[in-house]
């Protein structure tokens, strides 16, 4: 009788501590992020474990500082360690087939976040924003401030595009695009450099150095006897370097005005910026907001049910259209930053001091 409780008691603990070990966790998940050198990116990889924590899921999160062969390495690695899921921001989202094609043989559903990961059908889904919109807030803005700054006109504007091996950097270009193009064609808005297509004014891996370069070459090549009066930079990182190079030739003293210049991502040092009046605006995108979808979709993979989505049409990688989350943009200026940003709890009012 003492062996048979023993063993009924020790069957008892096998099956609680299963039910246990089932109820700990639902698998990891693998998270690749492109850099550390972007606080937003840092936020997305937060945002992300805590709030697949939650959900009750471990996470693999690495980040590349983008470097292609780390990031490919990565992937493969979490991949042979049979990650459930792989959540990936791609550096450049044309060099991942192969791994993907390996995810897939395992089994692992990949969702692209917030960068398309290009020419492979084995990308499953896709976690954004509304990138083309992204472009027409930056644009709308940019047109906004130089009337407030400069009255009607003709302005002379450069462009800045994001970095050519990420996808969303046409969607912001074109985007803007489709608002400044009428300008310019009514010559309303100037290119004095000529410089126009992402081909010209792209800017690799969205790197402020290469783009404090190119402001002063454009400054020194284009305006010793003109004023530049606005630059469409589509990403904080970049709208800083390009700060640095007006503010180099006295942009913003004397009866030099401080350009229009746009940004995005609303990065603390934009903020700042613009509360010292120098950047004009940035582009607001929650991602504890994109984290929470992400997690949504796992979950509805999980459950074996199809995640939701809000766009079939849009974002076509050169090989399929993947089905995708788009959620909503926000334009942030000196006048409301403070009631999206310290409002919805995005920031402490300490950190932007």
């Amino acid at each position: 009788m003492k062996l048979l409780k023993a063993l009924a008691a020790t069957a008892t603990v096998l099956v609680l501590g299963m039910g246990a070990a089932e109820a700990a966790g639902k698998g990891t998940i693998g998270i690749a992020m492109p850099t550390k050198s972007s606080a937003r990116w840092i936020d997305d990889g937060n945002n992300m474990v805590k709030y697949f924590k939650e959900a009750g899921y471990d996470t693999d999160l690495q980040y590349a500082e983008d470097d292609i062969p780390n990031q490919l390495a990565q992937i493969e690695n979490m991949v042979t360690k049979g990650d459930k899921v792989l959540v990936i921001a791609a550096i450049d989202g044309t060099t991942l087939s192969s791994a993907l094609a390996n995810a897939a043989k395992a089994g692992i559903k990949v969702i692209a976040y917030d960068r398309l990961i290009r020419d492979s059908k084995n990308v499953d889904f896709y976690a954004t924003f509304d990138n083309f919109q992204v472009g027409v807030l930056q644009a709308q803005s940019l047109v906004k401030g130089l009337k407030e700054r400069f009255g009607d006109g003709p302005y002379n504007v450069e462009l800045f595009g994001g970095s050519p091996d990420d996808n969303n950097a046409f969607f912001f270009y074109n985007g803007a695009m489709s608002v400044l193009q009428p300008l310019i064609d009514a010559k309303k808005v100037v290119i004095q450099s000529g410089q126009m297509g992402m081909d010209k004014v792209g800017t690799l891996r969205w790197d402020g150095a290469v783009a404090q370069a190119r402001m002063d070459n454009l400054l020194s090549a284009f305006y010793t006897g003109k004023q530049v009066q606005g630059v469409l930079a589509p990403y904080d990182g970049l709208s800083i370097g390009i700060l640095s190079s007006l503010k180099g030739v006295g942009y913003g003293s004397g009866n030099l005005k401080m350009p229009i210049v746009t940004g995005q991502d609303a990065e603390v040092m934009s903020v700042k910026s613009m509360n010292a009046g120098e950047q004009y605006s940035s582009i607001f995108k929650d991602t504890r907001e994109l984290a929470k979808v992400t997690v949504k979709m796992v979950e509805a993979l999980g459950a074996g049910k199809e995640p939701e989505v809000n766009d079939t049409k849009t974002y076509n990688n050169g090989v399929k259209v993947v089905p995708s989350y788009l959620l909503k943009p926000v334009p942030v200026d000196k006048t409301n930053w403070e009631a999206t940003l310290i409002g919805s709890g995005y920031y402490t009012k300490d950190q932007v001091k």
